[in-house]
């Protein structure tokens, strides 16, 4: 997992939101438009900022938009310097819209 900026969204279908530093409503709000207009948002995270991660998921899907999105898949992974060094752990969340029957 690369590191990007902090709110950084890239991609028009496969969007991806990489948390770090800024405050969990900040990243929610950020959520929103690219999820809604792509149907779909990839939110990556590492280390100390997993939690805020899992807090913005968990807003989106179960507050802001609840009934209308969901957590399709999360993948956990840890990541590790070269020898015996650093291991940081990673984490990806994948959020969808829900379809709407007609």
């Amino acid at each position: 997992m690369s590191t990007k900026p902090a709110g950084q969204v890239t991609g028009s279908t496969d969007s991806v939101m990489y948390i770090t530093n800024k405050s969990v409503s900040d990243y929610t709000l950020d959520v929103l438009d690219p999820l809604s207009r792509n149907g779909a948002i990839t939110l990556r995270s590492k280390g100390r900022f997993i939690p805020t991660a899992v807090a913005v998921a968990n807003i989106v899907t179960e507050e802001m938009l609840k009934g209308s999105s969901q957590v399709k898949k999360i993948l956990l992974d840890t990541e590790s310097e070269p020898g015996i060094g650093k291991m940081t752990s990673t984490i990806e969340i994948f959020l969808e819209t829900k379809k709407q029957d007609p």
